[in-house]
């Protein structure tokens, strides 16, 4: 399931959006697998006092851990970590909404780390430290937190020249209005054309 794009600004492009790992889920269908086995083994058994305990126990046991695997895939599935061209997005929760919102210009550094049973796996956590109260953020369960790490530079690289342009754009249109001026006040004898000249280069520097 996609991030919401109605969450989303209309100039934002999305270069990451994911879930997290699939190694989030494996203990909650690993204690499902054993309580399945444990269940079936208990059913097997005769109707004594002692197996009908056993019966009780391990059917007990599977509805605790259905109901675990369940919440926790619920979670997986309303967990995103998303990286647009303008900021790094963490979301989770169905009823009660848990949010985090990193500006890439606010973003100081990123790093990663990865045990060598998660390299194998594709797994690890992304560890963001920005400027603002919060300091640094650790996301866990981040798929090839590497990667991801490579593409957050990349969007602020891109943020920082997209930045600069608008600003030199800016800077061009305010010399060309200037200059629009000085020639109307030459055109009117206000100064002289030497003047203008004068003020031209200045401008142009």
């Amino acid at each position: 399931m996609a991030f919401p794009r109605r969450l989303l600004n209309s100039f934002e492009t999305v270069k990451v959006d994911m879930h997290p790992h699939w190694w989030y889920l494996t203990p909650s269908v690993t204690a499902l697998a054993v309580s399945v086995g444990f269940a079936g083994w208990a059913l097997s058994l005769d109707d004594s006092g002692t197996d009908k305990a056993l019966k009780v126990i391990g059917l007990v046991i599977l509805i605790a851990s259905a109901l675990w695997t369940l919440i926790r895939y619920t979670r997986w599935v309303t967990t995103y970590f998303v990286v647009t061209s303008d900021r790094v997005i963490f979301r989770q929760g169905v009823l009660r909404k848990i949010g985090v919102q990193i500006p890439l210009e606010r973003v100081n550094n990123v790093n990663f780390e990865q045990t060598i049973f998660e390299r194998m796996l594709g797994a690890g956590d992304l560890l963001i430290e920005s400027g603002g109260a919060d300091g640094r953020q650790t996301f866990e369960d981040i798929r090839h937190p590497d990667r991801v790490t490579n593409v957050i530079h990349e969007a602020m690289e891109e943020n920082v020249a997209n930045a600069s342009g608008s600003a030199r754009g800016t800077e061009i249109d305010d010399v060309a209005g200037q200059l629009e001026r000085l020639e109307g006040l030459a055109q009117r004898g206000s100064i002289t054309w030497d003047e203008f000249e004068a003020q031209k280069r200045r401008l142009l520097g």
